[in-house]
């Protein structure tokens, strides 16, 4: 099953234009522990499991599918998903970079209200 699940892991990475530290950045662990899931080295994959299939924006049986299929890949290749994919990728580094700031401000606010007390 780790060999099907990485391998299904590698297409759709490539598919999406994504190197395999961007998809690590979004399952929060290492670049390293994604590879040894892309080679069927780790079962890690299954704590990782919804996460994954949210990154991709696949169902939880697609990712385990023995083999992803042409269609599969295909209609992630089709011009108008790749369009799409690319801005959501966009849309996620925007997203990220205002959840790190709206982090920095919390930390701001609870040291400024440790001062008033």
């Amino acid at each position: 099953m780790n060999i099907v699940v990485g391998n299904n892991l590698k297409i759709l990475r490539k598919a999406k234009n994504m190197s395999q530290e961007e998809v690590a950045d979004h399952l929060n662990i290492s670049q390293s522990a994604y590879a040894r899931m892309e080679r069927g080295e780790s079962t890690s994959w299954a704590i990782h499991f919804n996460k994954i299939c949210q990154v991709f924006e696949i169902s939880p049986e697609e990712l385990v599918k023995k083999e992803l299929g042409i269609a599969a890949y295909e209609s992630l290749m089709n011009p108008d998903r790749q369009t799409e994919i690319a801005m959501l990728g966009v849309y996620r580094k925007i997203i990220k970079k205002y959840e790190l700031e709206i982090q920095d401000l919390k930390t701001i606010i609870k040291y400024l209200n440790k001062g008033k007390n």
